[in-house]
């Protein structure tokens, strides 16, 4: 075995022939002088074989993956061909983008490490600067979600993260049946939500959309209702839940504020009592939330609609849910208890986008958990200073295309 198929076949170049190679111990570099494998002379947009109309001697560069911390680097001189239907065109290069400068190996391998690790972490490992791998990270996501688009959608969540300090928001579209984000916006709001429906979805799209589920702001509710027509909006049982817990807390506080000193003691640590679910409450406090019956009834009125309330999860038959609700509300505004009547009243206004729930049991619990990932993600970072570098990393970790994937087959060493 010659020594160039040694270093051929060691480094895995099967796409290409090395003719010689030179190691640079003072810079501990690894240069290698290669020409395509029985693939050269062919368009880059239809793979036809061409004929050359010139030959430079102009050496271009590409960084391969390191080996032993020494950096790899392939040299070739691209031959310009005359494609009958591109007209004249630099060959298709088969190890690399045609403009790049590393290798479709080294795209692979960044991406895969920059999933799992910091970018600093990434440029450690492959060799190179930070603020460098920054740069090509960006550009290589670009590169390969152009032209891409959202296809399959037919059940969508939305909510928005924070992604800076100063109050920066972002609102995030994900597609709950696949458990994925397909959009990333600047800013809250309807505007914002509006330029997805307007300028991602088609007519077509926007009508296969089945079902829909946000929290509780009148933003996201009057843009699914106004672009989706076919779609079921359910809003989110947690916020719905975290409404009502809020109530339930407001009639505590109320009833703190009037208490005594010796009634304060007996209120004291009441809070998180009250919130626990019925499931996950122990026996003694339960006991002693039974025991406001006769200490704080107003406390103890609140608790029992806010138990009673668990019931309607649970429900699996429309007309048994409604009949449930009906019964319920008007229960809670016979209570004189403000802040669970105010409750009842946004329960009564948007009594048409609760119901669904029981049909479509969806929640924006996937939307949650990615959205933990991606806290993961920018508490790895220690914080991104703009948007589209977070939008890149949450693309390449949670997007609905997989980019790593769109590497060729034979370049993927991970």
């Amino acid at each position: 075995m010659t020594v160039n198929k040694f270093i051929r076949n060691l480094l895995g170049l099967k796409e290409l022939v090395v003719t010689h190679f030179e190691l640079d111990l003072r810079n501990r570099a690894l240069n290698l002088w290669v020409k395509p494998y029985k693939n050269g002379c062919r368009c880059p947009e239809c793979n036809r074989r061409c004929r050359i109309v010139h030959e430079t001697t102009m050496y271009r560069r590409w960084q391969d993956l390191p080996i032993y911390g020494c950096t790899v680097l392939l040299w070739y001189c691209p031959k310009e061909i005359l494609c009958r239907t591109h007209g004249r065109v630099q060959e298709n290069i088969p190890w690399a983008y045609a403009y790049g400068r590393v290798t479709y190996r080294f795209e692979h391998a960044m991406l895969i490490y920059c999933q799992i690790m910091t970018q600093k972490a990434a440029a450690k490992i492959l060799n190179i600067p930070a603020s460098t791998l920054s740069d090509m990270l960006h550009r290589t996501i670009t590169r390969i979600r152009q032209g891409h688009r959202i296809r399959g959608l037919k059940t969508i969540g939305i909510d928005e993260i924070s992604y800076c300090k100063g109050r920066k928001y972002a609102t995030l579209v994900y597609d709950l049946d696949r458990s994925c984000v397909v959009w990333v916006g600047k800013g809250k709001g309807r505007d914002t939500i509006d330029v997805f429906f307007n300028d991602m979805l088609s007519d077509y799209q926007k009508a296969q959309i089945k079902w829909a589920t946000c929290d509780m702001s009148q933003a996201y509710i009057g843009a699914i209702e106004t672009h989706c027509s076919n779609a079921k909006l359910v809003l989110d049982r947690f916020h719905i839940v975290k409404k009502l817990n809020e109530a339930v807390d407001e009639v505590r506080k109320e009833q703190w504020r009037e208490a005594s000193v010796d009634e304060r003691k007996a209120l004291k640590g009441m809070r998180w009592l009250l919130f626990r679910h019925s499931s996950t409450r122990s026996k003694q406090q339960t006991r002693i939330l039974n025991q406001l019956r006769k200490g704080n009834r107003r406390i103890h009125r609140a608790w029992i609609l806010k138990d009673e309330f668990e019931q309607f999860w649970d429900y699996k038959a429309t007309w048994a849910a409604e009949r449930f609700l009906k019964r319920w509300t008007t229960t809670a505004l016979k209570s004189r208890l403000e802040p669970i009547r105010d409750f009842v009243r946004t329960i009564r206004k948007n009594y048409h986008r609760i119901i669904p729930f029981v049909e479509s049991r969806i929640t924006n619990a996937i939307a949650e958990g990615l959205n933990r990932i991606i806290k993961i993600i920018k508490n790895r970072a220690s914080g991104f200073r703009t948007l589209e570098a977070f939008m890149d990393m949450i693309f390449l970790s949670v997007g609905d295309l997989d980019i790593p994937e769109q590497i060729p087959a034979g370049f993927r060493t991970l």
